[in-house]
């Protein structure tokens, strides 16, 4: 991208962001509906865990975030992996349980498992655009 002018690059990264914006919207819109609709707020437990899923990358990885996607012999990372990896599966099992219990149904289930894969496809996308590395030659 070296050879586009820098106007061109800047509208590039602004319409990342929008879509990274659009992205987390829509996955806490579909975590809204999936209490509103169904009248039932107990899915909104998954909200815990979307907050507590950045959390261990924030205070153990530090400035290692590359060899989160590698092996490691730290003892921080690894609690890092493990603490993120509980997290997600806690985002998945969380809603499972409660239509297994027959707490929310089926409507409800779905959204939640949708808010969450939207979530994870924002995280993906916010990966991707930091390996690029676009923002420092502007």
């Amino acid at each position: 991208m070296a050879e586009l002018p820098g106007y061109f690059r800047f509208c590039l990264n602004t319409g990342k962001l929008v879509l990274l914006a659009i992205l987390v919207s829509g996955g806490v819109v579909l975590q809204i509906l999936a209490c509103a609709l169904y009248n039932n707020w107990w899915p909104m437990l998954t909200a815990i865990t979307y907050v507590l899923l950045p959390m261990p990358l924030l205070f153990f990885a530090g400035s290692e975030r590359s060899s989160l996607f590698s092996e490691s012999d730290s003892s921080w990372v690894n609690a890092t992996k493990f603490l993120t990896g509980a997290s997600a599966v806690g985002s998945i099992a969380i809603p499972t349980i409660l239509k297994h219990s027959g707490v929310i149904g089926w409507g409800a289930f779905a959204l939640e498992l949708s808010s969450f894969f939207v979530f994870v496809f924002a995280i993906m996308c916010y990966i991707r655009m930091n390996d690029e590395d676009d923002y420092s030659t502007l």
